[in-house]
């Protein structure tokens, strides 16, 4: 199982918008900003689907995506690989919703993405960028 550090856990904590990547069965990219991802303890995030329609026609062929953090402060950023799992009923989902209702009623919460971190890859600049670091 893969855990994020705590080095990690405090570059994501400082971002609002997530870069999030998926790739269709056939391999067309498509990259999104996301304002509603949460981190679920070391090893799991929840991503909340408002209005995505590329990304979520990819996650049904292909139930993977990525997500780039960054730290502008310190210059440290990372790549984070996951598999998802896309639920649309049930605690989790439920849990998600009422927090994104909570920030605005509009928002259509259609879909709850549960996506387990399988790797971490290095992204700051140097010797070491690309490296898988988990």
């Amino acid at each position: 199982m893969v855990k994020l550090t705590e080095e990690m856990k405090a570059v994501f904590s400082k971002l609002k918008i997530f870069p999030v990547a998926t790739s269709s069965k056939g391999g067309v990219p498509n990259v999104v900003p996301i304002a509603n991802v949460q981190l679920l303890g070391d090893d799991t995030l929840w991503i909340g689907d408002n209005y995505m329609v590329k990304s979520a026609a990819n996650v049904r062929e292909n139930p993977h995506c990525a997500l780039y953090i960054y730290d502008p402060d310190v210059k440290r950023c990372f790549q984070i690989k996951g598999k998802v799992e896309v639920k649309t009923s049930g605690p989790e989902y439920d849990k998600m919703r009422t927090m994104i209702k909570a920030k605005n009623e509009k928002y259509p919460a259609k879909a709850l993405w549960v996506v387990k971190i399988t790797d971490v890859f290095e992204c700051t600049p140097g010797a070491t960028a690309g490296k898988k670091v988990l």
